[in-house]
């Protein structure tokens, strides 16, 4: 698999560091389909693929609550842009609570974007920058900021009544928020993240909680609910089944 699958990815400027996680691109250079587990990371992610059996085409694709199994498709190129949450409200001016583990197909020319724009990594990350500011229109919402840089700082860590009385909001408003903006609730979507905070853990094989689980049993419990996996399958990943976690090496 290292010599058929290329990844690489990027920071986004700071500018948008809110609303882009990264850029980042992964190319199948192989004649053989291969089979791959996508674990959920808390992402929304905007993919732009081709392959040698597929057109051009352009997909949106929601939170992610369980393990997906999919196949990267041989001779495929995908250039993607894992976007945080506040980028639904902010860049996407949609709700995504219909998209909760689904993908939607976008217009092929979504953003001005085409076949063209897959061939160049680093034009591309410029373009989607420019594309992404041209799209943020309106201020930030202090307390959305506040709680999602607790959020995201914390891994998913903190409980929901401690990041409501940090962001001076109340819990039932954030999830009302969560629930109709992004179809979770924000306890659900603190347990991804805490889940793939352990992944770099799980792969050098420390096989215990460390991202505030209550024991060994609770860690457990919730790897397998996320991942489908215990934390030695995936530390393991034969096959190199698990993409994030062959990805981790990459970066």
């Amino acid at each position: 698999m290292d010599n058929d699958l290329a990844y690489k990815f990027v920071r986004p400027d700071k500018a948008l560091a809110d609303f882009v996680e990264s850029f980042w691109l992964l190319q199948n250079h192989s004649d053989m389909d291969k089979e791959v587990v996508v674990l959920p990371d808390g992402r929304i992610d905007l993919f732009l693929s081709l392959s040698a059996t597929e057109p051009f085409h352009v997909t949106l694709l929601g939170i992610g609550t369980q393990p997906d199994k999919t196949t990267v498709l041989a001779q495929t190129v995908v250039f993607a842009i894992s976007f945080r949450l506040l980028a639904a409200e902010y860049i996407f001016h949609t709700s995504f609570s219909n998209l909760v583990d689904k993908a939607t197909h976008l217009p092929v020319n979504f953003w001005g974007f085409s076949a063209a724009d897959i061939t160049d990594f680093e034009a591309f990350c410029r373009k989607a920058s420019q594309k992404i500011q041209e799209h943020l229109n309106k201020e930030t919402d202090s307390r959305k900021r506040k709680l999602f840089d607790l959020v995201y700082s914390s891994q998913g860590s903190m409980t929901v009544k401690e990041l409501a009385e940090k962001a001076f909001w109340s819990s039932r408003q954030i999830n009302r928020y969560f629930n109709q903006q992004f179809g979770i609730s924000l306890k659900t979507y603190c347990s991804i993240l805490r889940f793939r905070a352990s992944f770099q853990h799980i792969k050098e094989g420390k096989l215990f909680p460390d991202q505030n689980f209550a024991d060994q049993s609770h860690f457990i419990r919730e790897i397998k609910k996320l991942s489908g996996a215990l934390p030695k399958e995936l530390s393991q990943n034969k096959n190199d089944r698990f993409i994030q976690f062959w990805a981790l090496s990459k970066k």
